[in-house]
């Protein structure tokens, strides 16, 4: 990288002792296999120099993640311009936007109100830090662990604290930010890039350009088509729990991925692995997919827990041990066998629980207090995890009056049920006072109507005529497939044909599986005149079955026709 004088950051400790100076900070996320990055470093470290009153700092983004997390980094060059940092003293994360002032040693002092978590404090840390003799040890020391743990800037805010962002490769807004955040070269000039023309050098600025005529974009952005979405996904319920990490279990490549390792030994849980580093599409690709922009990242039954400072919380407070055993994951004893706890069996009611007369008779009460009951974590309008929150999302997209009970509220219950019910894992869905399932059941059946269908039968919701249900499932996707079998597993050769077709010319679709369901079956041949299997639509218009699917193919014409 360049030279000038940027710091490169080893540790949130490093960058808490220079936040603390009081001076600017100018933070340059950077990645080592990004040419725009190294190109960007030359003209920041130009800018070094010309601002020697301001801190700048480089930061590898991927090497850490805490600092990355903190500021969203999904692409890189990304750059960071603060004055003031404003800390939770309780959970070390930013708060940014009007706030409560007051006065604290004849000084004005930003209380704010956090923006995920109601009870914990923003406090001003610059303003506070010259004052810690006079405040209160336990402030100061929460002052400190929230710098210790994150540092987090705000946006620019109404009383002229100055905080901003740059994304992509831009030196003229490069140098103007820099200069707005740590004043003019000479006292008196305006805020502008004084010597970016000569101190960066035209070859840089026209590498610079020509990278982001090449690429299309002055930043390396993440994303995913729909072929490599479908391959994240795949990687991802390869396992119920999934680590993507740098190098593999036997030989981690970083600190970070060796520590949420360690952690699953701990739990004494199986789990699969996928080493990042062998596959920069996955790397990239995996960031947009779960909008978490670091590695190590940790799943649990297709769901993301999180990074390693996470996974490090859930497993010190035992709340790792819980979601893994409420999803039906055993530990393995020392022979290796996998050994799941009492009452983690799945479907149907038991037919002798062992519970007392007075909790069973509250969990049935419990369970038919609603026609649509859901047991959960947390409340619809906050879930305290993805699984609840997915299930919620699906009865709310099918317009479904529902009531549900915080099984974190009362541990009798959460315990009572997973026996009464013979479901070790939460959420919970009861239609009728029977059991459907969690949320892995409950996705499934909406993809395939099958909830819809559940739902009318019970008469929670109107019933669909065949015609309506069939229009609905035709326009369900843009591009929709009706076959036998899956596009994973087709079950005759002419739907496999038709996959294999609609792979090759990367075309995203929908499938149903006519196998499943008789009636959909019988009723599509009416309904389009077409008597035979694979039936592909587009837009609700039908375009034929497998020969006029492998003509279009052929012809090259099959791509065109299914986008326009």
């Amino acid at each position: 990288m360049g030279g000038g004088s940027v710091k490169d950051v080893k540790s949130k400790l490093e960058l808490d002792g220079l936040v603390q100076s009081g001076a600017p900070v100018v933070l340059h996320f950077w990645a080592s296999w990004c040419e725009a990055s190294k190109h960007m470093d030359e003209v920041f470290s130009h800018l070094s120099t010309d601002f020697p009153h301001a801190h700048f700092l480089r930061v590898e983004a991927e090497e850490q993640p805490e600092i990355s997390e903190a500021y969203a980094v999904s692409a890189v060059p990304f750059f960071v311009f603060a004055k003031d940092i404003l800390v939770c003293t309780d959970c070390g994360r930013l708060k940014s936007g009007e706030g409560k002032e007051g006065s604290r040693t004849g000084k004005s002092v930003r209380l704010l109100k956090h923006p995920f978590y109601s009870n914990h404090v923003i406090v001003d840390v610059m303003a506070l830090h010259s004052e810690t003799s006079a405040s209160s040890p336990d402030l100061r020391h929460g002052i400190h662990q929230a710098l210790a743990r994150a540092l987090i800037p705000t946006d620019a805010d109404q009383d002229g604290k100055i905080a901003d962002k740059l994304e992509g490769a831009d030196p003229s807004s490069l140098a103007n930010k820099v200069a707005k955040v740590a004043g003019s070269v000479n006292p008196g000039e305006p805020a502008a890039p004084a010597s970016l023309g000569m101190a960066a050098g035209p070859t840089v600025l026209e590498t610079i350009k020509d990278l982001a005529k090449e690429n299309g974009s002055s930043q390396v952005k993440i994303g995913a088509g729909d072929t490599l979405q479908k391959r994240l996904k795949q990687l991802i319920e390869s396992n119920p729990i999934m680590l993507f990490m740098k190098g593999n279990p036997e030989e981690p490549k970083c600190g970070f991925s060796q520590k949420v390792v360690d952690i699953l030994k701990e739990e004494k849980v199986k789990f699969g692995s996928f080493d990042i580093l062998s596959d920069n599409e996955v790397r990239e690709g995996l960031k947009k997919f779960s909008n978490w922009p670091t590695f190590p990242q940790l799943y649990c039954k297709g769901e993301l827990l999180g990074g390693c400072d996470i996974a490090i919380s859930m497993h010190e407070s035992g709340e790792l041990k819980e979601v893994f055993r409420d999803h039906g994951i055993g530990t393995i004893d020392s022979a290796g066998a996998n050994v799941i706890e009492a009452g983690s069996g799945k479907g149907g009611t038991s037919a002798s629980t062992g519970l007392n007369s007075t909790l069973t008779s509250r969990l049935e009460n419990l369970i038919n207090s609603s026609p649509v009951m859901l047991f959960m974590k947390g409340k619809p309008e906050e879930p305290k995890c993805g699984f609840s929150r997915k299930v919620v999302d699906i009865l709310s997209q099918e317009k479904v009056e529902f009531q549900s009970f915080d099984i974190l509220s009362d541990e009798e219950v959460r315990q009572g049920l997973k026996v009464h019910s013979n479901w070790s894992s939460y959420p919970q869905l009861y239609i009728k006072g029977e059991l459907i399932g969690g949320s892995d059941i409950v996705l499934e059946m909406q993809k395939s109507g099958e909830l819809k269908k559940v739902l009318a039968e019970k008469g929670i919701v109107p019933k669909d005529s065949l015609e309506d249900r069939l229009k609905k499932l035709i326009s369900s996707s843009p591009v929709m497939l009706f076959m036998k079998g899956t596009p994973d597993a087709p079950k005759c050769g002419f739907s496999s044909k038709v996959v294999n077709a609609l792979t090759e010319d990367g075309v995203s679709f929908g499938s149903f599986d006519i196998l499943t369901d008789e009636e959909v079956r019988q009723g599509l041949k009416v309904f389009s005149n077409w008597p035979t299997f694979p039936q592909l639509y587009y837009k609700g218009e039908l375009i034929g079955g497998c020969d006029i699917i492998l003509e279009l193919k052929n012809n090259g014409e099959l791509k065109a026709t299914l986008t326009e």
